[in-house]
């Protein structure tokens, strides 16, 4: 059975291909089927191209992944809202402040993330992000006119607010900027292929999943030697400098995921991993004395892959939680 998370995660990429276009334009999947995503119809795309500014009104949750002008307007008190915004891997998102009106001294917010919150989680966690937490937060309330722009460092960011009085609301304009570098990034698709390179910067970037997959890597270099290491509690790669790691988990923040496998070293060939957890991140810790690099596929699990174990090349993980 899903997990709560795994089915909070579910319930915001439903929002995600629902907020690509209004229901008219939207192809939904038989409901047996336990794909979460809608399709995009041709049709939205095409008037998308012709270089027309989409826009909508904002549901209290809600979930973009497109460019355009968003408005909310509160029907009656809305007291928990929180619209999320996710890009492509190589995409960092701008929100633009259009026009507010809420009564901040009658109890009304409207705050912008640097990321993702669920549940007290972080995504990216406190370590990997070039900020710290007090930092990435923008409180119109607090900042008013002075910040009315406010850009991601990385593909995904969110706003929360709360408005007391019907008639009240914001509207918003979202754009996509390119990252060169992609660094933290959380997956659309239960399947892809990405590479991350960190170019001499002392950071660490987290590749998020959320789905059990099967993820295989077939290019690391980290500047040294080869080697696939498990993680034990007497061994890993944390005196390295340069390393990747796998992890697992049933939350959103890196960092209180439990660690699977270290990658130490450079290869070229192929080292692939079930993991049945709610969440997969390929995570790499940067000491900023190379140009490192990983190349990795996944794809998400299906039953039969999670019935046939022993044709990995590690051991599998999490498969209680499926």
């Amino acid at each position: 059975m899903p997990s709560a998370f795994q089915f909070q995660c579910h319930f915001i990429l439903i929002f995600l291909a629902a907020s690509k276009g209004e229901t008219r334009y939207l192809e939904v999947r038989d409901a047996s089927e336990d794909e979460p995503f809608l399709l995009l119809s041709e049709d939205l795309k095409r008037e998308l191209s012709a270089g027309q500014i989409y826009r909508r009104s904002l549901r209290c949750i809600d979930m973009l992944s497109i460019e355009g002008q968003f408005t909310f307007t509160a029907d009656q008190p809305q007291l928990h809202c929180a619209t999320f915004f996710i890009g492509e891997p190589e995409e960092l998102i701008t929100i633009d402040f259009d026009f507010v009106n809420i009564d901040c001294q009658g109890g009304d917010f409207l705050k912008v993330f640097d990321g993702w919150i669920l549940k007290g989680e972080k995504f990216p966690s406190s370590l990997d992000h070039p900020l710290p937490t007090s930092q990435r937060y923008v409180d119109f309330c607090e900042s008013g006119n002075i910040q009315r722009s406010i850009r991601s460092s990385q593909n995904v960011a969110m706003i929360f607010f709360r408005i007391h009085q019907p008639g009240n609301g914001f509207t918003v304009t979202v754009k996509k900027n390119t990252n060169l570098f992609p660094c933290n990034v959380i997956s659309q698709t239960p399947s892809g292929r990405f590479t991350m390179v960190i170019p001499h910067q002392h950071r660490n970037c987290s590749f998020s999943i959320i789905y059990p997959v099967m993820i295989k890597i077939s290019d690391l270099i980290l500047g040294h030697l080869n080697g696939l290491f498990l993680k034990k509690p007497s061994a890993g790669c944390a005196g390295v400098g340069d390393f990747v790691e796998l992890l697992g988990g049933t939350g959103l923040d890196p960092s209180k995921m439990f660690p699977l496998a270290d990658l130490c070293h450079s290869f070229h060939g192929s080292a692939q991993m079930k993991i049945g957890c709610d969440n997969t991140v390929l995570r790499m810790v940067s000491s900023g004395k190379h140009i490192n690099r990983v190349t990795f596929e996944y794809h998400q699990l299906d039953l039969q892959e999670t019935e046939n174990r022993k044709e990995n090349s590690i051991e599998e993980f999490c498969f209680p939680s499926i």
